[in-house]
């Protein structure tokens, strides 16, 4: 029996399943990942390292250099639409089978593009904003076109930068979603984990839940994780999973 036949047995049988989301999943979109060899960390931008520019304090200080920084990375998030991956994860929740939702370290809202409900998005959102004095909200839309043209987003009722409602380094997880993640990886069945090296804490620590729980576990990703010997079944191919996953559930291909 052939590694993704035995997958989808597990899959079969399986009656709450969960999903961690990583950079690798969004890359098949075109977005960029972190810690790829090409990826946004291997390039400086003004001789700074990117790690720097996505520290709060810094964030605080210079709004301008992050904003700059973004501007290419994160306010053209319209060019980009959600992949096979994200419309697979969308359909097999419409089908009952993603019970636990998907927990996404991804900013990028491309799973909620293609559909999908059940979303948590453990590092936030580049989607919405808000004031860092009196927390007024505001959309992507009404940011992209400032950054875009240059400035930093102000707010139109104090004056007080609008930061994106990422998480930057130095500030904590939404502390409900990450309680919500680890309730979900120790009572599903199956976990699947896709696109992440699970090197960043905590959502890292998400699919040793399950394992400590007795539960399955399928890792797609390029790179080895330090949980691989945990897992059931391991692939290391995203594409060519869908590509055969779609094909088993009898998902047409847009393109």
């Amino acid at each position: 029996m052939s590694d993704f036949n035995a997958f989808i047995k597990l899959f079969e049988k399986s009656r709450r399943i969960v999903v961690l989301t990583g950079a690798g999943v969004s890359t098949l979109s075109g977005i960029p990942d972190f810690r790829s060899s090409d990826g946004l960390y291997s390039k400086e931008f003004g001789h700074m390292r990117v790690e720097s520019i996505l520290d709060i304090d810094f964030f605080s200080a210079h709004p301008d250099v992050f904003y700059s920084w973004a501007k290419e990375y994160w306010y053209q998030m319209d060019s980009f639409e959600p992949n096979i991956i994200h419309t697979v994860l969308a359909e097999i929740e419409k089908r009952g089978k993603l019970t636990e939702g998907i927990f996404t370290q991804n900013i990028d809202g491309l799973h909620q593009r293609a559909g999908s409900k059940k979303v948590y998005e453990l590092h936030g959102s580049v989607r919405e904003g808000y004031c860092m004095k009196c927390h007024s909200h505001y959309s992507y839309d009404f940011m992209a076109k400032i950054v875009n043209s240059g400035a930093v987003p102000v707010c139109g009722h104090c004056g007080g930068t609008v930061k994106p409602d990422i998480v930057f380094y130095g500030e904590p997880l939404n502390s409900s979603i990450l309680m919500r993640a680890e309730n979900a990886f120790a009572n599903a069945d199956l976990a699947i984990v896709l696109g992440s090296s699970l090197v960043v804490n905590p959502a890292a620590s998400l699919p040793y839940i399950a394992a400590r729980n007795g539960h399955d576990i399928v890792i797609v990703n390029r790179d080895k994780t330090y949980i691989d010997d945990y897992a059931a079944l391991r692939f290391t191919d995203l594409k060519s999973f869908f590509d055969e996953f779609s094909q088993y559930l009898g998902i047409k291909q847009s393109v």
